[in-house]
């Protein structure tokens, strides 16, 4: 099996001590980063990231004057009909970082943000200030109006708010839209199928909250409306092409998926919420179906950095290996979604080559999405620039700034996940966690410069009887791994997976895995007609490229081919500190998440080779 971005291969074996189940995941609130590689990301998230988002909400856009007027009853809205999102996007991202660092003025913030929020909402629950204000079309006639998709969001946020701080004004904001909106569809009532899905994940998520179980069937309903023949225009039904049916993920039912198809943000929100139904009911189509589909997206239609949705036009998927760089599209959002979904997958089937992906996501398409300084943002992601493509502060669809403001502080609730006695560990970032085992709590410590070396130790702070179980990265074919020192051998050294470390501790006992990072080169799938004798530079999970300002002499003339040797250099006043990788002809490459950081100049991931 290949990646259609290269042709290492993806071994699918798993150590003898692996068992493919349900695991639950640690979540970010039980794990404290301290980090040299995500901490300052995370600290600019809280001086740089959240600051711009208010601006950008409350002063140089009307999104939070759509409310003020919303709730006063009078005014023009402002802006797109799905700018509701941004504000519950951001809202969730200021949750989240209240939930790790506390702050009363932050605090009132969101108090101020949710009273303006609660004060805009009808007396019949429904809350959308596109739609509350003058509108030329009614409520609840155009399912393509993201009137769903904002509940969705609002819902998040809710839940993440009411976690921080134990208030619920939101929470029974969202919860009262949802019930109103029950009563507008639903079995025996109206079909819909939302334009844009994100809903469905939401109301599994309220009903984990709510216990409730009408929030699981609604979205189950909501899933299994698509692909009838309902369309998203409204009711009645009135004919639309295949080519729109394509564009919302409405051409098949969602049991009978194969391929992606249409818009990559849409497509992902819908897997992650057929995950999560899956999750509850343990519907055997969903899940069958998101297998099938994830080799499609995987083996056909991804970036090399994992990043999907290579079309302009509709912002997602044209034809299988359709992966140009100049004119990648590669939506932040869509990355984000990739790990989301990823994330999912790993932990329904207990199966490492999710987490792999999840990995190849972050670390390159996603991060690539905001600046080092946490200020500027990327909406579109190429593999090559020209040097005209930069990050802005803001867009007029800013659903990339806000998104990337609620993913980045909940990055620790990816690292671990447990299952009955067995923890495991999917990335490899510096922190401690507090967490139950088997009803018992169980502390640990782990410290590494991932990505830029591959040693990780993890201690043991309170005995326990658990599996530790480590993922073997599909990039690693050589790597050890010690117990308290001692080298520990396994006869599937060289495969990825997960390795059994043990499975009784004391206190203090200490783990040592050690992941060679040799550079690579990898080489597109022969399909790929955009990488024809070309080949991409990668080291650990990081893919590079070459930048212009590093490369003025020799950009244009790069040549790599079998015999290229290759030198590496930890360089720490470089880009917040990285690791260049340089050759004997003096071609320099960066990592691609850091590129478009300095004076502008072009940029390639694919280089030339003989």
């Amino acid at each position: 099996m290949k990646y259609c971005c290269h042709i290492l291969l993806l071994a699918l074996a798993l150590s003898a001590c692996t068992d493919k189940a349900a695991q639950e995941p640690v979540d970010f609130s039980d794990v404290l980063i301290e980090d040299s590689f995500w901490t300052p990301r995370l600290d600019r998230h809280k001086t740089a990231t959240i600051p711009i988002c208010i601006d950008q909400i409350e002063k140089e856009t009307g999104r939070m004057r759509n409310f003020e007027k919303a709730a006063a009853g009078e005014g023009e809205h402002e802006g797109y009909f799905f700018d509701d999102s941004d504000v519950y996007k951001a809202l969730e991202g200021l949750a989240y970082s209240l939930i790790q660092h506390p702050d009363s003025v932050l605090e009132a913030k969101c108090d101020e943000w949710i009273s303006k929020i609660a004060a805009a909402q009808q007396e019949d629950g429904y809350i959308n200030t596109y739609f509350t204000l003058p509108c030329p079309i009614e409520r609840w006639t155009d399912m393509d109006k993201h009137e769903l998709y904002c509940t969705g969001h609002m819902i998040e946020a809710a839940i993440a708010y009411y976690h921080a701080t134990g208030k619920r004004t939101l929470l029974d904001v969202a919860q009262r839209m949802v019930d109103h909106a029950m009563t507008v569809m639903g079995p025996g009532l109206r079909h819909w199928v939302p334009g844009h899905e994100e809903i469905e994940l939401a109301l599994v998520k309220l009903y984990r909250e709510t216990g409730d179980r009408k929030y699981l069937d609604f979205a189950d309903w909501l899933l299994d409306q698509r692909g009838h023949g309902y369309g998203v225009y409204g009711d009645p039904l009135e004919p639309v092409d295949d080519g729109t049916r394509l564009y919302y993920q409405d051409n098949v039912p969602v049991r009978e998926i194969t391929d992606i198809v249409g818009h990559a943000v849409r497509a992902m929100y819908l897997y992650c919420g057929m995950a999560d139904v899956a999750s509850f009911t343990g519907d055997k189509g969903y899940m069958e179906a998101l297998d099938r589909v994830w080799d499609d997206v995987v083996l056909r239609n991804m970036y090399i950095t994992g990043g999907i949705g290579s079309s302009y036009t509709n912002e997602g998927f044209t034809e299988d290996y359709d992966l140009p760089n100049l004119e990648a599209y590669c939506e932040t959002c869509a990355s984000i979604g990739m790990i989301l979904w990823n994330s999912r997958m790993n932990r329904l089937t207990g199966d490492v080559r999710y987490a792999d992906i999840m990995e190849r996501c972050l670390y390159n398409a996603a991060l690539a999405g905001m600046s080092l300084s946490g200020d500027r943002f990327f909406y579109v992601n190429p593999l090559e620039s020209k040097g005209n493509h930069h990050r802005r502060p803001w867009f007029g669809c800013a659903c990339c700034p806000s998104n990337v403001c609620r993913f980045l502080p909940s990055i620790g609730g990816y690292i671990y996940n447990v299952k009955g006695r067995s923890i495991y560990t999917n990335l490899y970032i510096g922190g401690s966690a507090t967490f139950d085992v088997d009803g018992k709590p169980v502390t640990l410590k782990q410290e590494t410069e991932y990505p830029w070396e591959g040693t990780v130790q993890l201690t043991v702070q309170t005995g326990c009887r658990a599996r530790l179980m480590l993922r073997i990265p599909g990039w690693c074919t050589s790597w050890s791994l010690e117990v308290n020192g001692e080298k520990v051998t396994y006869s599937n050294s060289g495969t990825s997976g997960y390795v059994c470390a043990g499975n009784a501790w004391k206190a203090g006992d200490r783990v040592t895995l050690k992941l060679d990072m040799p550079v690579r080169m990898e080489a597109a799938d022969p399909n790929v007609k955009a990488d024809i004798g070309k080949r991409a530079v990668c080291r650990g999970p990081l893919v590079y490229c070459m930048e212009e300002v590093d490369n003025p002499v020799s950009y244009d003339s790069a040549l790599l081919s079998s015999a290229t040797v290759f030198s590496e250099t930890w360089e720490p006043g470089l880009l917040d500190g990285v690791t260049t990788i340089r050759t004997a002809d003096g071609a320099v490459f960066v990592p691609y998440y850091s590129w478009d950081n300095r004076e502008a100049g072009r940029m390639k991931v694919w280089v030339d080779y003989k």
